[in-house]
């Protein structure tokens, strides 16, 4: 019997390959969007309890609204960017790899 994994046809280990591919890139932004929304999440809802420290003479509260919140999106976003870069890297070199 042939190996389930083995794709028999250059088309089945192209299909195989990007399958592959967007399984990643979509764990990749499931993960991202929920760093996300726990950060805007948690900004707003211990604001009160993050209120009573100070950061610099501001309320923490106010400073990971302000700046905090803003510096994590870029990390996202740069962390998004370095990982899709190293994701399509890899397609490209298995894809180029095989002769497809």
């Amino acid at each position: 019997m042939d190996n389930p994994t083995t794709p028999a046809t250059p088309l089945q280990a192209e299909r195989l390959r990007l399958a592959r591919h967007w399984r990643a890139t979509r764990r990749l932004s499931a993960g991202l969007l929920l760093l996300w929304l726990g950060t805007g999440f948690a900004a707003a809802f211990f604001a009160r309890e993050l209120a009573g420290l100070s950061l610099f003479g501001w309320p923490l509260s106010f400073y990971l609204a302000a700046q905090g919140a803003s510096l994590v999106y870029l990390a996202i976003i740069g962390g998004y960017a370095w990982r899709m870069r190293r994701l399509d890297r890899d397609y490209r070199a298995a894809r180029f790899q095989d002769g497809a």
